[in-house]
């Protein structure tokens, strides 16, 4: 291999961790209780070897305690391996610990000195980038100000505009990217693909899987500290979150064993979400009397596969059936969606739609589309209820069907206009 091509060789790295059962604080504690000083030894990372070539952004995701975080103070020699080598070829620029060396009582104008003497830039080079610097972090008004009278965001925005002007061969990443507003995260993104076109090594590490997919054009995914798959970001970023969903399904699938045992009336347990569809989340909760109730619900892609992953505007349908125990029965189709910290975004009702509630006495097979999907990247949620005129709930799925948005970046909250259509199949009577 041609060494002049590589920018990182880790070669059979393993590091281990030592949980202490009963730490001494104290010299005394540690003389008199020797034997009670006892640990034992967590396996972070065992035997990792990959390699990065100069001017590749590289991905680092797993799950929380897989090792992601632990590898990139490793190769910024924050940390050093029990065994195994590390080769960097190239000046190293690091945004782990933004405003690591900040004085609060200091300006920012004299932390931007600080920091960047941190960075290992000379004071010349660093009176050369401070206009560019303080132009990013959009903070002239205040620069002069101590930055213990800054807010959290903007501490933040000078720490990152600081080390985002360093000139580094290579940039390592950890979970920093959601700073300030949205128009300073699109500004941010812009900033690091002009990194990566000058040809910038970057390792990143982010639970996002929108970052990493438009920022890497590989990643590595770590599992139990050792590397599960490496290669294509949109490839694997796909098999992960599919292997995040089994675990979730799993671990429901074992929670509803456990309810079983106690809550024997529970709808939940009468009528298991699984039933309907495969697609639910872990913190999915059925409830309503089940007088009408959802038979099966699924959330498909235009070409009516299964999907919970989008890409922005794309186009998705819901395609559903809802059976009755009772005649004369009238109802509410109602589906929601909500971001993940439960704030609720769009509602669609078959009563808005057609004017009237519907004959629940009738074996309802039906499709509600989207034509598209202008939602910022992200996690969503669907949720589902079949409603009385009165009001009174049948059939609720809440925390139902989470599913991901791809975009760039974060749109900020603007309003959501969703364009939908409805088709409704009548069958037999009961």
């Amino acid at each position: 291999m041609n060494t002049n091509k590589i920018a990182i060789e880790v070669n059979h790295v393993s590091k281990n961790f030592r949980i202490y059962k009963d730490k001494s604080h104290t010299f005394k504690d540690w003389v008199l209780f020797r034997k009670r000083h006892n640990y034992v030894l967590n396996q972070v990372l065992n035997d990792v070897s990959f390699t990065v070539k100069k001017g590749q952004a590289l991905g680092l995701i797993g799950h929380n305690g897989c090792g992601k975080s632990t590898t990139l103070k490793l190769l910024n020699k924050i940390l050093y391996p029990d065994s195994g080598t590390i080769y960097m070829h190239g000046k190293i620029s690091s945004l782990i610990e933004l405003g690591a060396g900040f004085h609060p009582d200091m300006t920012g104008r004299e932390n931007i000195y600080i920091n960047a003497t941190i960075f290992g830039l000379k004071k010349h080079e660093i009176d050369e980038r401070l206009d560019d610097i303080i132009r990013f972090s959009e903070l002239e008004e205040y620069i002069d100000s101590p930055v213990r009278t800054y807010s959290s965001g903007m501490y933040m925005r000078l720490a990152f505009s600081i080390a985002i002007n360093v000139s580094a061969d290579i940039l390592l990443v950890d979970e920093i990217l959601a700073v300030g507003d949205a128009n300073f995260q699109k500004k941010c993104f812009d900033k690091m693909e002009e990194i990566k076109k000058a040809g910038t090594t970057i390792v990143i590490v982010s639970h996002s899987m929108d970052q990493i997919k438009s920022i890497c054009d590989r990643v590595i995914w770590l599992d139990a500290g050792k590397i599960r798959r490496d290669g294509d970001a949109y490839q694997v970023c796909s098999d992960y979150l599919t292997a995040m969903d089994d675990m979730a399904q799993a671990r429901m699938r074992m929670e509803e064993s456990e309810l079983f045992k106690t809550v024997i009336q529970d709808p939940n347990v009468q009528y298991p979400i699984k039933q309907i569809t495969n697609q639910a989340g872990s913190s999915a909760r059925r409830s309503g009397n089940m007088i009408a109730r959802f038979q099966e619900i699924s959330l498909r892609d235009a070409g009516g596969k299964p999907c919970r992953m989008f890409f922005y505007n794309e186009e998705a349908n819901i395609t559903f059936s809802i059976v009755s125990e009772r005649k004369n029965l009238k109802g509410n189709v109602i589906f929601n969606i909500i971001t993940k910290d439960g704030i609720w975004l769009a509602s669609f009702e078959s009563y808005l739609q057609y004017g009237y509630y519907l004959n629940l006495d009738h074996i309802w097979q039906g499709t509600m589309r989207l034509t598209h999907l202008p939602l910022a990247a992200g996690e969503y949620i669907l949720e589902a209820v079949i409603r009385s005129p009165e009001g009174e709930d049948f059939d609720c799925l809440t925390h139902f069907i989470y599913f991901h948005v791809s975009a760039k970046y974060s749109f900020g909250s603007r309003p959501v206009a969703i364009e939908n259509k409805w088709s409704l199949t009548k069958g037999d009577q009961l």
